[in-house]
């Protein structure tokens, strides 16, 4: 039975590292490319980290009911393109989703069939440290985020699992990613995707 795992944690907890070196080392998952309305950072590329659209087309979308779930997160728009995620899961893949805590909560109560993992860091101070290396915020920004961090991490409780996300120990994340994998493939009653 094919696995919907959702990646979620505050912003700087390195989701997009971690996703990139599971890609790295080959781990089997179909990896859902989000669209958004945010303008790309340095170096990303479209159709690669992220989908970037405009306003209207994501308003387009929305409307069509094209998207798992959606949400506007520091003025931007992100969702999930829903075709994607049923066509891979379709194939018996399983499928890796990385959404923000708001959008995590959404998927909960759409498909409870879903893994939800929790991707954190050791302390608030490695938060602050990580996003300030990231230079893409301004100070103003980086203290809305960081309040956001603690808000963020009261509301792990929705999730099922945690994977604390340590400095230069990333495979070590990528192994615990794989092992929650592992764990729910044994389940005696497996977890099932339906979409609505």
């Amino acid at each position: 039975m094919p696995l919907l795992v959702v990646l979620s944690g505050p912003s700087g907890a390195g989701k997009d590292a971690l996703l990139n070196r599971m890609k790295e080392l080959g781990v089997p998952c179909h990896y859902v490319v989000t669209s958004t309305t945010r303008p790309p950072r340095t170096g990303e590329k479209d159709g690669v980290e992220y989908a970037f659209v405009s306003e209207s087309g994501f308003q387009e979308m929305l409307q069509r009911g094209d998207l798992v779930e959606s949400a506007k997160v520091y003025g931007y728009w992100y969702g999930v393109p829903k075709h994607e995620v049923k066509q891979a899961l379709d194939a018996g893949k399983d499928v890796v989703l990385k959404i923000d805590v708001q959008g995590a909560a959404t998927i909960r109560n759409l498909l409870p069939g879903a893994v939800l993992v929790f991707l954190t860091l050791p302390s608030l101070e490695e938060y602050e440290k990580r996003l300030r290396l990231r230079k893409t915020e301004t100070d103003t920004d980086l203290k809305v985020r960081l309040g956001k961090v603690n808000e963020e991490v009261r509301s792990m409780l929705i999730f099922d699992y945690v994977v604390v996300n340590h400095e230069d120990h990333l495979d070590e994340a990528v192994d615990e990613i794989k092992a929650i994998v592992t764990a729910e493939k044994l389940r005696v009653n497996p977890r099932v995707v339906q979409f609505k």
